[in-house]
């Protein structure tokens, strides 16, 4: 039953456990086995599915889902019956549809009558065996015919394999053969294949040499067109293929290999020529470029146009591919982005493998083209300035302040000349940034490491513009051409704060030789001789007058060539200049000089072996070894210009239009010197070593003046090897005493304190009471007070200038110190202003200073201001040591004796007529150059001091009778007149009321003393001023009543006279307590 059923059992559950192939039924059915004995006896095994009534059999299939449904529809009635015996076995026997079924089980199963057996379902297991016999034959019979067209369909299949096998079969046995052909040799095809290959050579060759052929033209063509890479990539292709050993013994291209030797020579010339007209400005398409650096720099150019907008240089290296190789574009001018162009070159001399020679080619040229550069620039501003507008002569050596004109003049040509040769700096600086850049990028894609050979040098560049701008800063600010070395090291016979030496000062200067002299020729001529006979050869034996005059004229035809342009500078290798030499130069030439190192700064590469912020150490080096030394000689010769020139002590006529009274020409000289080096230092980083050289020659020039004061009011010696000594009123000026100081306080009062101009008066007539004063004590001559009010007037105007020049700065950069660290990298940034040294400039000007160097400033000022005190102290001491001297001339016997006879007094003493006048000229001359503080200063006072020394010195003048007294009084009343036109309110009654009293007798004068003091001691009311004196004035007073008598020769008048002038001075100190 298993054989008849076992393929429907595998058709039903798609598993072959429910057929069981008869070689292996023995293998599968063992009735002693241990399964067998434990299924019969052991506990039955558990049905999975058990059978389900028949109800829910039929309700399951009722409610199958929409998707059967449908599929079932379209089925026949076999493929359904079929379907619905397979449902019937999953539901009744679902054990035969699992994977694991076991026949043999099922049918003990069916066998055992037991209770737990299944024999009972072997009715209705049968009944499903027929149905689903009966479901097989109806799909049988449906497809019986495809069941047929199998059948052929397969025997086709089967013949068609069996052809194939047969073809098969011949084609390995023609394999075979053809193997066993191919193993055997055969020479006429192995010289077929020779021949073959010789014509396929002769062929290449013959497509090789029509290339070449067409390489000349091609190559001039790419040339010509300036597409340098494929003129490179043509010669170099053409080169390697011409070095193939096939074409060696090709005698026909002899020729074209020497062709194309010569044409990469030729090549590589002209790449450098290029990149040399590129680097160096010469070609047109670089004009654009410079002259827009410089018009935006600053400079101006009625050619410049504003064609095209100057795109920074940052924004044109952001802008390059530097990380791709450069390609050529056929469609546009490769020139017209020099750049561009130079990255080009770069590329093809790279490709050409000459990079590295046309770098070193470079670098040998770089000073001869920057030279040229230089002299073509100096040519161009020389043509575009007429040489009659720049003013300035060559005899001068820059000892000439200019006007603001000259100055603005002198400005447009030194910043035409230095904005173009900056903005050419800067071009060529870029254009060498943009040929390192291009290096840098071939070695870096290259990966040849860090080669600084081809790199190059910046620094090699940087040197050579510091030489050119040190040699235009050099030609431009010093007159002196010994001056300047070319070296970093501080000069021969300068100092270490950068003075010269003074004994280095004058020293022997070729330039200051005269060739021509006979001294010079001779000495020359034994020389040449000397070296002759020594060395045979070593100098020209033909010198000959001729040949020297030849020599000579054409020198002199050489500096023709130069006229206007100083030559006298121009030696070999060096510059003509367009202005006459100044250290004034230096504000014009520094400005344009810095703006142009800023702007170095951002284009010189990083990393490379020049540091941006050492870019400004060389300036340092020109202000302290050459600026400075120029600053102090020049300053020193236009001090000693204004020191030594005639008229320097003399009224300045133009005083008017700087100040308000007159002062020395010199003077106002000399500030105007110490302005312009000023507003000069204002432009330039400051250095305290400048500042000290003008508080230098400040000091010189207060030195100068004080020696010229003392030659003023020195009394004239006759032996010239005495001291000098001065005058009365200058000794008392200069001296240090009471009077001195009662004089000072008395100035420097709020006002004219009375108290302390009668201690003056005291403390001049106590002194010139012990010295006597001689005519030689006064000055005489009225100029010389003139001069002296000159003097206080310019002091004074000078201190008050001088003053506005102080400013203390934060920079304390001192060049003359060398101890102090010198922080020169950060002065130079801020001096960025352009228009502070033209011409037009009318700022404020200061001298800038530190703290340490103010003092020394103020010290300065401080000598000014007393020195002015000291003039005015003797202008005040002088009048009044004159009238001192004049009274005391007038008051002596011996000159105006007062014993006179009895004819009418009609005019005072002469001595009293020339003091009026002497006074009256003092005045005018005060009047005229001081102001009205200055002028009281002197007037006030004079009064009282004439009133004072008539009255205390009144037995000078014994003898005296009433018609001397008389005379005194009149002398009296013409100087309180004459005064009165002098010092108001003056009034002389005091000595007048003293002398009045001599006129009525010693008993008035003692009547006075008693009723002066019983006034006071009643009423308590004192007396006035003009009727008060002391007890020695009228003891005086009484001696002078008795002088006539005492002087009788008779001795009886005499001593009767003595006797009674003993008992009324005995009276007077009785009523005056000895007061």
């Amino acid at each position: 039953m298993s054989n008849r059923y076992g393929g429907s059992y595998r058709n039903g559950n798609g598993s072959s456990n429910g057929y069981v192939p008869a070689g292996r039924q023995d293998e599968e059915y063992d009735p002693f086995g241990d399964g067998y004995a434990s299924d019969r006896y052991g506990t039955p095994p558990q049905q999975l599915n058990p059978r389900r009534p028949p109800l829910e059999s039929g309700r399951s299939a009722g409610y199958s889902s929409p998707a059967s449904r449908v599929q079932r529809a379209n089925e026949t009635s076999a493929e359904r019956q079929i379907s619905q015996v397979l449902e019937l076995i999953k539901a009744e026997w679902p054990a035969m549809v699992q994977d694991d079924c076991i026949p043999v089980s099922l049918a003990l199963q069916l066998l055992d009558n037991s209770s737990v057996g299944r024999a009972h379902e072997y009715r209705g297991f049968k009944k499903t065996h027929q149905y689903l016999q009966d479901s097989l034959k109806n799909i049988v019979h449906e497809h019986h015919q495809g069941f047929n067209s199998s059948i052929g369909t397969f025997h086709k299949i089967q013949g068609s394999i069996q052809a194939s096998q047969k073809r098969v079969r011949v084609l390995k046995d023609s394999l075979a053969a053809s193997r066993t052909s191919l193993c055997a040799t055969d020479p006429e095809l192995k010289k077929l294949y020779k021949s073959s290959q010789m014509y396929d050579d002769v062929l290449q060759t013959l497509n090789e040499l029509e290339d070449l052929r067409t390489v000349p033209d091609q190559l001039e063509a790419r040339i010509s067109e300036k597409r340098f890479l494929t003129a490179v990539e043509v010669l170099q292709n053409a080169l390697r293929k011409l070095r193939k050993p096939e074409l060696d013994d090709i005698g026909a291209l002899s020729d074209l290999r020497s062709y194309l030797a010569n044409q990469e020579t030729a090549l590589m010339d002209i790449l450098v020529e290029e990149l040399h007209e590129h680097l160096y400005l010469k070609s047109p398409y670089c004009q654009e470029r410079w002259q827009n650096l410089a018009k935006n720099q600053g400079a101006y150019n009625e050619n410049y146009t504003d064609s095209g907008v100057l795109t920074p240089f940052h924004l044109v290296l952001d802008t390059m591919d530097l990380e791709h190789p450069v390609t050529e574009d056929p469609a546009k001018n490769p020139e017209a982005d020099t750049f561009y162009y130079i990255s080009l070159v770069v590329e093809s001399l790279n490709k050409l493998g000459r990079l590295e020679s046309v770098v070193d080619t470079l670098k040998q040229r770089l000073p001869v083209e920057l030279f040229s550069i230089v002299n073509e620039t100096i040519n161009e501003v020389d043509q575009r300035h007429p040489s009659s507008l720049r003013g300035g002569s060559g005899n001068s050596q820059g000892l000439h302040i200019y006007g603001s004109r000259e100055t603005q003049m002198r400005a447009e040509v030194i910043y035409d000349l230095l904005w173009t040769l900056y903005g050419k700096f800067e071009a060529i600086a870029e254009g060498h940034r943009v040929f390192h850049e291009a290096i840098k990028a071939l070695i870096r894609r290259e990966g040849a490491g860090n080669n600084s050979s081809l790199l190059g040098s910046f620094k090699e560049l940087w040197n050579l513009y510091q030489n050119e701008i040190r040699s235009l800063l050099h030609n431009y600010v010093t007159t002196d051409a010994d001056v300047y070395q070319f070296n970093f090291s501080p000069r021969q016979g300068a100092t270490l704060n950068g003075g010269k030496d003074a004994s280095r000062e004058h020293l022997f200067k070729f330039s200051e030789a005269d060739p021509k002299s006979v001294e010079m020729t001779t000495e020359y001529e034994a020389l040449d001789g000397i070296i002759q006979a020594a060395v045979p050869g070593l100098t020209s034996v033909s010198r000959k007058p001729q040949a020297s005059d030849k020599k000579s004229a054409g020198r002199e035809s050489r500096k023709s060539t130069y006229t206007g342009a100083f030559d006298n500078r121009n030696a070999p290798g060096s510059h003509k200049s367009l202005v006459e030499p100044s250290v004034f130069n230096m504000s014009l030439l520094l400005p344009p000089t810095l703006v142009f190192l800023q702007r170095l700064k951002a284009i010189v590469p990083p990393g490379s072996d020049l540091a941006a912020s050492t870019l400004t150490s060389f300036l340092d080096n020109f202000l302290v070894n050459v600026f400075q030394p120029q600053l102090d000689e020049t300053l020193s010769k236009l001090s000693d210009s204004v020191f030594g020139e005639t008229g320097s002590f003399q009224q300045d006529p133009n005083w008017g239009l700087v100040a308000r009274r007159p002062v020395f020409k010199g003077t106002t000289a000399f500030f105007a010197v110490i302005t312009a080096f000023c507003r000069m230092l204002g432009t330039i980083p400051h250095d305290q070593a400048l500042s000290g050289l003008i508080i230098s020659q400040m000091l010189r020039y207060h030195e100068r003046c004080l020696a010229w004061f003392k030659s003023l009011v020195a009394k004239a010696q006759e032996a010239s090897t005495a001291p000098q000594s001065l005058r009365y009123s200058a000794e008392l000026a200069l001296g240090d005493g009471e009077i001195q100081r009662t004089i000072k306080k008395l100035w420097t009062s709020d006002n004219l304190d009375r108290e302390l101009i009668e201690k003056e008066v005291r403390f001049l007539i106590t002194q010139t009471n012990e010295r006597v004063l001689e005519p030689s004590d006064i000055i005489q001559d009225r100029d010389v007070i003139s001069s002296l009010c000159l003097l206080y007037t310019s002091m004074k105007w000078l201190s008050v200038r001088i003053i506005g020049l102080r400013h203390i700065t934060r920079f304390d950069t001192d060049s003359s110190q060398a101890t102090l660290p010198k922080n020169r990298n950060r002065r130079w940034t801020l001096l960025n202003d352009t228009n502070k040294a033209n011409g037009e400039q009318q700022g404020p000007v200061y001298l800038p200073m530190t703290q340490e160097t103010v003092q020394s400033f103020d010290n300065i000022v401080s000598s000014f201001e007393e020195f002015a005190g000291i003039v005015l102290l003797t202008l005040h001491m002088e009048i009044r040591c004159r009238i001192v001297q004049s009274l005391g001339v007038a008051l002596s016997p011996k000159t105006a004796p007062y014993v006179l006879g009895d004819q009418e007094i009609k005019e005072p003493d002469p001595q009293i007529l020339s003091l009026n006048s002497e006074l009256i000229a003092y005045d005018e001359t005060v009047a005229r150059f001081l102001r009205d503080k200055e002028t009281a200063f002197v007037r006030t006072g004079l009064g009282l001091l004439i009133n004072t020394y008539l009255v205390s010195n009144a037995l000078a003048t014994q003898p005296m009778n009433i018609r001397g007294c008389e005379r005194m009084q009149l002398n009296i009343l013409v100087l309180q007149q004459n005064l009165k036109n002098i010092e108001a309110g003056v009034d002389l009654a005091r000595a007048a009321n003293y002398y009045s009293l001599f006129q009525e007798g010693p008993d008035h004068i003692v009547d006075k003393a008693k009723r002066d003091k019983e006034r006071e001691a009643e009423s308590n009311t004192a007396v006035l001023e003009a009727e008060r004196f002391t007890y020695d004035e009228l003891k005086a007073l009484v001696e002078l009543c008795y002088s006539e008598q005492l002087a009788d020769p008779e001795r009886g008048v005499a001593a009767a006279a003595k006797r009674q002038m003993g008992e009324k001075v005995l009276a007077l100190s009785e009523h005056m307590w000895q007061s």
